[in-house]
């Protein structure tokens, strides 16, 4: 048995898909009408919307099969994600690479196997599409356009609930992900009695800059500053544009003196930004920080507000352009 190989971008994979928050979600209506009508069109017996992580496939969608997840290491999936095209065992027994695998000499008993795989937006193979039979068969050109088909429509089932929470310019969280966002990892905060720290931004000038250098520039300033708070902020920090110039992030484990470290930092980092880009102006931003307190409970938008407030206070001294 051939354990599948690890992909050359694992560690931007793994990450795309862990930025889809699918991983251990219940069963869908709309994943599982893919996989049934997979099974009903090719006439086999199993049909999966599978996701591969670090250590197993795990399947969204399980029509035939009485599992949830399989190790990595025997997964047929994991052989599938290597490739950009439609992986195909017609008789697994007669591959070397599966002849002795668990699957194939115990239940579920492969013998066929085509897996479609599941692109990210930026092309990381996150899973398949996968049909499997117990007896061997072959694939003509329409059965595998058709496969085709229904794995596209799969990855924009994928897709849809993060581009529903994610900004189109900027490619950060969106207000309604934020939130989302935000509000679990306060509730993991609030339970294990971990700080956290809520910060507020709104850009210094930022009409200005499209009156002056046009929308296309203002575009260009949002990218850059959402860029600059990739690179500054943690993976356990959570952040997003909640419209217009405005943004915000969420520093766990952070009280007010180091979360004002962070934010200096940050501003010296969009200070290098406007040295290196020499654009014709400079980005800036005010900002309002506040220190969470589990007991008193309050609300996200409590908290947002409480921030915005401080930021405005700082941002009444801010000479324009």
């Amino acid at each position: 048995m051939k354990i599948p190989d690890t992909p050359q971008d694992e560690e931007v994979r793994l990450k795309a898909l862990r930025s889809l928050n699918v991983l251990d979600t219940p069963s869908e209506e709309r994943f599982d009408r893919l996989a049934r009508l997979a099974k009903r069109m090719f006439g086999v017996p199993i049909a999966l919307v599978s996701l591969v992580d670090e250590n197993r496939q795990w399947f969204k969608s399980c029509i035939g099969l009485n599992v949830s997840e399989t190790p990595r290491d025997i997964s047929f999936c994991g052989h599938a994600i290597l490739g950009n095209e439609i992986f195909i065992i017609p008789d697994a027994t007669k591959d070397e690479r599966f002849s002795d695998n668990p699957l194939v000499l115990d239940e579920p008993y492969i013998r066929f196997y085509a897996g479609c795989p599941l692109r990210y937006q930026d092309g990381e193979k996150l899973g398949t599409l996968c049909i499997i039979d117990t007896e061997p068969r072959i694939l003509n050109e329409e059965d595998l356009d058709a496969l085709k088909d229904l794995a596209e429509l799969a990855e924009h089932e994928l897709m849809a609930v993060q581009l529903a929470t994610l900004d189109d310019l900027t490619k950060i969280s969106n207000r309604r992900g934020f939130i989302k966002l935000a509000q679990h990892s306060l509730d993991i905060c609030a339970r294990q009695n971990i700080p956290a720290s809520f910060v507020f931004f709104d850009l210094n000038n930022f009409k200005l800059i499209n009156d002056k250098f046009g929308h296309a520039e203002g575009d260009a300033a949002l990218i850059a500053f959402s860029s600059q708070m990739k690179n500054t902020f943690r993976d356990s920090d959570v952040f997003g544009r909640l419209g217009g110039d405005e943004f915000a992030v969420l520093l766990t484990d952070t009280l007010i003196e180091p979360a004002e470290k962070t934010i200096t930092r940050f501003r010296h980092s969009i200070e290098r930004y406007n040295k290196d880009s020499n654009r014709g102006y400079d980005i800036s931003f005010s900002d309002g920080i506040v220190t969470i307190d589990h007991e008193n409970k309050l609300s996200l938008e409590s908290l947002l507000n409480e921030a915005d407030s401080l930021m405005y206070e700082k941002k009444h001294d801010v000479p324009n352009i």
